[in-house]
């Protein structure tokens, strides 16, 4: 019995990253270091670069990307790589996420379109996130248009602002929580207890 693949969810990094303030403190001051805006942040060695001022606001995209995939979709975050100074960037797992950088040379609005072009072809379904509009309609020409859910890289990020406050929201309702055994029993139990320990 085959198992059905879930829904691709393909996701424009860099534009989300720019989209809104979600990340923009996560991003360090490009003009101290020597990685193109575009950087992938990875040394030859596939060590991290020191001072990529995106690897922090990455790192963050990605379990952002996890949380909301989360049994619903198979994720993947194109960064554009294009003007990269390293030509090593290979394609990682994060969280479950894969994390891919476009070739030397090649934007990423290409990597997305033949991602979503083949994910088509294979007959699955998929959700683009980016609020670039020329990838969103040219990954939704063709006949399988409808097969594309297109989500702007504004509502993604204030999907997981709404989840950051739910969880927020539970951990307060959980600090406030009985804590001890004795305010977990009911008031008869305890009467019984404080009568046995002759309080």
């Amino acid at each position: 019995m085959s198992k059905t693949r879930l829904p691709l969810l393909v996701v424009d990094g860099y534009n989300v990253l720019r989209a809104t303030p979600r990340y923009a403190a996560l991003m360090d001051d490009a003009s101290s270091t020597h990685v193109s805006a575009g950087g992938s942040g990875r040394a030859s060695g596939g060590g991290i670069i020191a001072g990529d001022p995106f690897e922090r606001a990455r790192e963050a995209l990605a379990a952002d990307v996890a949380a909301f995939a989360q049994g619903s979709y198979e994720a993947t975050i194109v960064y554009d790589g294009a003007n990269n100074l390293s030509p090593d960037r290979p394609e990682t797992q994060v969280a479950g996420v894969r994390i891919v950088f476009s070739p030397q040379g090649e934007s990423a609005d290409s990597v997305i379109e033949r991602s979503c072009a083949q994910a088509r072809r294979s007959g699955r379904d998929i959700a683009l996130v980016t609020s670039d509009n020329t990838i969103r309609s040219t990954t939704t020409l063709g006949p399988y248009a409808a097969s594309v859910t297109k989500i702007s890289s504004a509502l993604l990020v204030h999907e997981m602002e709404a989840t950051d406050r739910e969880v927020a929201r539970e951990l307060g309702e959980r600090t406030h929580a009985r804590m001890t055994v004795e305010d977990r029993l009911s008031p008869e139990t305890l009467a019984k207890l404080n009568a046995i320990l002759g309080r």
